[in-house]
């Protein structure tokens, strides 16, 4: 918790910083246009950017390239499987978080490169899904003996996959649609920050039965419901594109 409070502290300076700078005025001529709405807006989103520049900068500099952070963001995918898989949440927490960094980074040192291609985002879009899926799985095996818990992870685990299946599907017959909530930004931030925040909120609002899963089932619920709802609206929006 208390790393997370430096971290929050530091990253609020750092956005004071940005902004008085002038520096949140610059065109990010690295950002990807084939990503969807962030749901926290693009201000954030671009500090964000801003702010790992330096580890982007620091990476081309000593030749690490796109899938080498690739092949990273599945590594710690499975770190953070197997850290909630064991009940270390904050742990996993971390991991997801630290590989959306690895995934974010993948892309705009392939961009910077020049070398964004067809296989590259291939191998980003299915790697990425090998990771989630770890999660994922370490998430069930944490809720195995809670019948609420079991049930969100297992629905957040179809309606991800379910998120990215869509949107792939409806490219792949000519129809891109990028709407809808819980795309993968916004699922990695909640279960990140679940898993960080849950050991606290649940030793603070201690429940008899419930030595975790405080926070983070209902975390889980949200992301089940967002997912899949994602998922429907864009199967009906992408329907309705094909017949006109």
């Amino acid at each position: 918790m208390q790393t997370l409070q430096l971290v929050l502290a530091f990253s609020a300076i750092s956005i004071l910083f940005w902004v008085v700078s002038g520096k949140h005025k610059s065109i990010d001529n690295l950002e990807s246009k084939n990503r969807g709405k962030f749901v926290l807006g693009s201000f954030l989103r671009d500090w964000f950017y801003w702010f790992i520049d330096p580890f982007r900068k620091f990476a081309i500099l000593i030749g690490l390239g796109p899938l080498f952070f690739n092949l990273l963001g599945v590594l710690f995918g499975i770190l953070s499987g197997l850290a909630f898989a064991t009940g270390h949440l904050a742990l996993g927490g971390w991991s997801i978080l630290l590989g959306g960094i690895a995934d974010v980074l993948d892309g705009r040192i392939a961009r910077t490169l020049g070398i964004a291609d067809q296989r590259g985002a291939f191998l980003d879009s299915t790697l990425d899904r090998f990771a989630e899926v770890a999660v994922f799985c370490g998430l069930v095996y944490l809720f195995k003996d809670s019948q609420m818990g079991l049930l969100f992870a297992t629905a957040g685990l179809g309606g991800s996959l379910l998120v990215s299946y869509t949107r792939a599907r409806g490219e792949s017959l000519g129809v891109t649609c990028k709407l809808g909530l819980m795309q993968r930004a916004e699922r990695l931030l909640l279960i990140g920050f679940g898993g960080i925040l849950d050991p606290s909120v649940s030793a603070h609002w201690a429940v008899s039965n419930l030595d975790f899963g405080l926070l983070l089932i209902p975390v889980l619920g949200l992301l089940s419901l967002g997912t899949i709802g994602t998922s429907v609206f864009r199967t009906v929006w992408i329907a309705k594109k094909l017949k006109r």
